[in-house]
């Protein structure tokens, strides 16, 4: 099974994370076609791009496991980060809305994904964690860049510095999703904010996009990497290898 697919139907692209068994963490594999996927979709003749996770989980994050795995943890997130970050580029950039449909765990870099689309749609079973303080790194994949945006900058330390899980209501009160439903309607949901949202045409959604940019989002993805990949060759490699024995991904 490949794990990211990109399909297409009636001017709607879905791309699906599909690790459902690594709870659709990301690994190396997972960073190098999710790249791919969305920068492919700018060269798309789509209206829509909604994003969803295969299984149990939206995503886990980074694959810790395979981060240990690798020997070389800090050259390992550098791979992973230079891929991901180039990812949520692409998606913070497309010329069209784009959805998030979350369901069950969302952490570390899943977080990061569903803060990098426009408007995020959450099964009421949902959870949010940054999860990055159990492995002692900090954030990537552009949490640090927009969180504090998006739910305000005391939120955004008590998440990040003092381990909250947020459940879905509390996501939504927050900001940090658009719309929460049972999760037996999730995908009626997200069917309707689509076709809300698909109507304006790639010229409006790319200029009103272009005028809510936060220019510094790339510069920002750049400290992250930097800043996780010189933890994880000191410090973390301990916890990193502890983490990963437990069988948990970030």
């Amino acid at each position: 099974m490949t794990s990211v697919t990109l399909d297409s139907a009636d001017g709607v692209a879905t791309l699906t994370l599909r690790r459902p068994d690594s709870l659709n963490a990301f690994d190396l594999d997972l960073a190098a076609r999710l790249r791919a996927a969305a920068e492919s979709v700018a060269r798309a003749d789509v209206d829509v791009l909604v994003i969803a996770g295969e299984g149990r989980a939206f995503s886990a994050g980074g694959d810790v496991r395979q981060m240990a795995a690798s020997g070389d943890a800090a050259g390992y997130l550098r791979a992973l980060t230079r891929d991901v970050h180039a990812a949520l580029a692409a998606i913070r950039e497309l010329p069209v809305p784009v959805i998030a449909r979350v369901h069950g765990p969302v952490a570390g870099g899943g977080l990061g994904l569903v803060l990098a689309a426009d408007i995020a749609v959450a099964a009421e079973s949902a959870t949010f964690t940054a999860a990055y303080g159990a492995l002692g790194l900090s954030p990537d994949c552009g949490v640090t860049a927009l969180l504090p945006k998006v739910v305000g900058a005391a939120r955004a330390r008590a998440f990040l510095l003092g381990g909250l899980r947020v459940d879905a209501v509390t996501a939504r009160e927050w900001g940090l999703v658009a719309r929460t439903a049972p999760a037996a309607a999730l995908d009626d949901s997200v069917a309707e904010v689509v076709e809300r949202a698909r109507g304006a045409g790639r010229e409006a959604v790319a200029a009103t996009k272009a005028l809510l940019a936060d220019d510094d989002y790339r510069a920002q993805l750049d400290r992250e990497s930097a800043a996780i990949c010189e933890l994880a060759g000191g410090p973390a490699g301990p916890r990193i290898d502890a983490f990963a024995g437990g069988g948990a991904a970030r």
